[in-house]
């Protein structure tokens, strides 16, 4: 395996869109990333394109016939929530395999105005059936649930989860291409409408349509085409292993534990070394969970983490600075491309008034419940 470039990033400004189709959604973000990394269509050599709820429309394909049919390999990507990082992997593997040497990863979605029960762009949500879980099986729940858990365990309280909310809010103030770029103190979080229990509607991420690229490309031929190359240290998938509690109650940590390990032992780091971190916060509670699934606290400390504001930008180790699903929203094909994204832009200085200081080394972390999990460790070379 050789050594892996990103050269060009690129993502629209989350939001709605009726009037525009995926494939153009995502061909917005194709071209804007292929003028990022100064090269042309004609020079990409593989294609992975990532869109859950249109995967049986053949979105690469109808994505090249708007910005150049090239006639190279296209694959197209669903994997729940994890659709777009696992296409971002693709690219990368086809790259590190040494069988091409520049490819593009391209993550879309167009969401409607799905609720919680489906019914967004092409249909219900294929990930999971509501028959005979109506309720507590949907997402939601699951994750109100697992904050649950950790409140009995650690004592973590509804504040502690509610100050994921203000931060990544704050956070999304400096974010143009954020869904809602709104601010909201403790007190509006705590007494938003309740959805599911401790995670009240400031606490859930919004729907919403958008579309994310990225070009990599092997590190030797990087050189030719920018000075900021950015380095994948590492990329990872894992999908969930078999456990007991998978019958009466979803596991959402298990997964990112494992790919955490992996992804740290292939960096040849630890969770100490990551500057910036851009994760699945779906939910409030899932952001403090994931806290300690990646590392970056003892078990129980992710409430005392985010009281002392060591994941806000200027923190020690800030989480969101993006700010987060919770702001930017979260249209499933496009959210695992646009968290590489966002941690290139820190490690290349050009994230603007979010930007976190010195950052040289950042994470990318999104998982699809029961699926898969992805990891990007990406560093500054």
């Amino acid at each position: 395996m050789r050594d892996v470039a990103v050269i060009g990033v690129a993502m629209i400004k989350f939001g709605r869109y009726p009037e525009k189709t995926v494939p153009e959604l995502a061909a917005q973000a194709a071209i804007l990333a292929l003028k990022d990394a100064g090269i042309e269509m004609n020079q990409v050599e593989l294609v992975a394109s990532g869109n859950l709820y249109q995967s049986n429309a053949m979105v690469g394909q109808r994505i090249l016939q708007i910005i150049g049919q090239t006639g190279v390999p296209v694959i197209n990507v669903a994997n729940a929530c994890a659709t777009g990082s696992t296409a971002f992997r693709e690219a990368y593997m086809s790259v590190a395999s040494g069988a091409y040497d520049v490819a593009m990863a391209i993550g879309s979605e167009q969401m409607g105005k799905m609720g919680l029960l489906g019914g967004g762009a092409g249909g219900g949500d294929p990930a999971y059936s509501t028959e005979g879980v109506l309720g507590s099986g949907l997402m939601p729940a699951v994750f109100g649930m697992a904050g649950v858990e950790h409140m009995r365990k650690y004592g973590t309280t509804l504040e502690q989860f509610a100050r994921v909310s203000v931060k990544n809010h704050k956070h999304s103030m400096h974010n143009p291409y954020s869904q809602y770029q709104t601010e909201v103190g403790l007190e509006e979080v705590l007494n938003a409408r309740m959805v599911g229990w401790p995670n009240t509607l400031y606490m859930c991420c919004p729907t919403g349509d958008g579309a994310a690229a990225a070009i990599v490309c092997s590190m030797e031929k990087a050189r030719q085409f920018t000075t900021k190359p950015i380095r994948v240290a590492a990329s990872v998938l894992t999908s969930d292993p078999w456990t007991q509690r998978d019958l009466t109650m979803p596991d959402i940590n298990t997964l990112t534990r494992n790919a955490a390990k992996e992804a740290y032992e292939k960096a040849g780091i630890g969770p100490q070394d990551i500057n910036l971190i851009e994760l699945h916060d779906c939910f409030a509670t899932a952001e403090l969970l994931h806290y300690e699934n990646l590392g970056i606290c003892a078990e129980g400390e992710a409430g005392r983490m985010i009281d002392e504001g060591v994941t806000a930008i200027g923190g020690k180790v800030p989480v969101n600075a993006s700010g987060g699903l919770l702001s930017k929203g979260h249209p499933l094909g496009a959210t695992g491309v646009a968290n590489v994204c966002e941690v290139v832009w820190h490690l290349r200085g050009e994230a603007g008034n979010r930007q976190v200081e010195g950052a040289k080394v950042g994470l990318a972390h999104v998982i699809g419940l029961g699926s898969a999990c992805t990891i990007q460790v990406l560093e500054k070379v």
